[in-house]
């Protein structure tokens, strides 16, 4: 008895996904450009396709596109680096008085509250440094040598460039790039997959534009109140906060961190209760993110929990490193329609 083809299709369809993955897997140290690029021309393709509407070519709405987002990522540089600058100045200054707050107040206190005499143990342990020196030195053969630095620094600097020249080519050619693809399909499987497919693109876009403008609000939320709250890298700090809100907590963790230290350059170390309007700026921040912005703006129509989203950037960050972080949000909305046609067949 000849055995069913739909098995057979099926199997035949878990070989090839498997085959990609694969394949990804190995390619994953080069596909960052590219898959940015991707990216990139998913997100600006609706503004290309409404300024080809209204009667510019095609290349040249791709070109005006792209510089506005080239320029918008400059301007985001150029408020982010005076910050920097100024977070690192500060925390150069500040080292030795750290270190003396360290070992006059801070091990004096653990000492006496958990009575273990860390000022001993300090001793004992530069002794024992001391005398192992020279296989301490032994671990320099682990670090990175000069050179691959540099190849690393020219592959990241290459990787730079390709990002702009992948997303114009991508982003012009956006249209014919789908329909070659599709016609790549076996023409049984066409239909069904298309359909799948732009459910895919339906809820992918919905979560990510709906982020979009959850950044937006919360760019502006941290910038207004953290100058309301009298920081003086207000700007840069609440823009850095509201971009990370996309991973679940990292927008306010890494907020908090940046405006705690720029607070501390600007008020001194021992102007704790100066910082308490800046940590109640985002703890409010993190409370309306989660309990208004985000339910009002992206829904729990899209059906990517926060959980989900968390754990997807975290098992495709470890298999994949950044490529993965990239890939993570895309095969969480595929997994979320996959398993809703699953369900659907089994029923």
């Amino acid at each position: 008895m000849p055995s069913s083809p739909v098995p057979n299709r099926t199997l035949l369809t878990f070989l090839v996904a498997g085959c990609v993955g694969y394949l990804f897997y190995l390619l994953s140290p080069i596909l960052t450009p590219f898959l940015v690029g991707a990216a990139l021309a998913y997100l600006c393709n609706p503004l290309v396709d409404r300024l080809q509407a209204r009667g510019m070519g095609r290349a040249p709405a791709t070109l005006l596109v792209l510089a506005v987002l080239m320029l918008l990522f400059l301007a985001l540089a150029a408020v982010m680096a005076p910050l920097f600058q100024a977070q690192a100045r500060m925390f150069v200054q500040q080292l030795p008085r750290l270190l003396e707050w360290g070992s006059q107040t801070l091990l004096p206190w653990f000492s006496a509250t958990f009575s273990v005499d860390l000022m001993h143990d300090q001793a004992d342990v530069l002794t024992w440094l001391k005398a192992h020196v020279s296989e301490l030195s032994k671990l320099s053969g682990y670090l990175p040598k000069i050179g691959d630095g540099a190849g690393a620094l020219l592959g990241y600097f290459a990787d730079l460039l390709l990002i702009p020249v992948v997303t114009f080519y991508l982003l012009r050619d956006w249209h014919g790039v789908l329909g070659h693809l599709a016609g790549w399909i076996p023409a049984p499987l066409r239909q069904q997959s298309c359909a799948i497919t732009r459910e895919i693109d339906l809820v992918l876009s919905q979560f990510v534009r709906g982020q979009i403008l959850v950044i937006l609000v919360m760019c502006a939320f941290y910038s207004v109140a953290l100058w309301l709250a009298g920081l003086h890298y207000a700007l840069a700090v609440g823009l850095l906060a509201g971009l990370l809100v996309f991973v679940p907590y990292m927008g306010v963790l890494v907020g908090v961190l940046l405006g705690s230290l720029a607070g501390w350059a600007q008020f001194g170390a021992d102007a704790i209760p100066a910082l308490v309007p800046v940590w109640a700026v985002f703890a409010a921040g993190q409370l309306l993110e989660g309990m208004a912005i985000t339910p009002w703006l992206v829904g729990e129509r899209v059906g990517l929990h926060p959980v989900a989203v968390i754990f997807a950037l975290m098992a495709f960050g470890q298999l994949f490193g950044f490529v993965g972080v990239l890939l993570a949000i895309p095969a969480a909305a595929a997994s979320v329609v996959a398993l809703r046609h699953l369900k659907a067949q089994l029923e």
